[in-house]
């Protein structure tokens, strides 16, 4: 997760630098002369532009839309949660669910106590493969 942040920082420091490098430059003639500021300025104000568009879109690929799936997965796993289940909140605690309302979820932990959390403190379900790893 973290390499993913750093990484996408960096692709958005270096289009910065880009577009910074590119909006300085002036396009010149064969001859060495500048052209008309207007079009080079024209031009420079849509490169800037295309950077800014493509900086916007690699943003949303590298972070929106993540987020978003595993936003949907989480309400998913919610919606499936049943009694019975084994689940972990988000403080750590594993527990065995004991029941289920419209906004809330008590579950059962191995010394016998019952606790009520509500439903988005559950952080997953424990699954034979996440029992396994532990």
């Amino acid at each position: 997760m973290r390499k993913k942040v750093l990484l996408s920082m960096g692709l958005v420091a270096g289009l910065i630098a880009t577009v910074l490098a590119l909006a300085s430059c002036a396009p010149t003639t064969t001859d060495g002369t500048s052209t008309s500021s207007s079009a080079s300025s024209t031009q420079s104000f849509l490169v800037m532009i295309g950077f800014i568009v493509l900086l916007f879109v690699m943003m949303y690929f590298l972070t929106i839309r993540p987020q978003r799936k595993r936003q949907q997965e989480h309400t998913k796993m919610m919606q499936s949660i049943q009694r019975g289940d084994r689940v972990i909140t988000i403080g750590g605690l594993y527990g065995t669910v004991e029941n289920v309302t419209e906004d809330s979820i008590t579950i059962k932990v191995e010394s016998g106590t019952t606790m009520r959390f509500i439903k988005s403190a559950i952080a997953s379900k424990v699954t034979e493969e996440t029992a396994e790893v532990k």
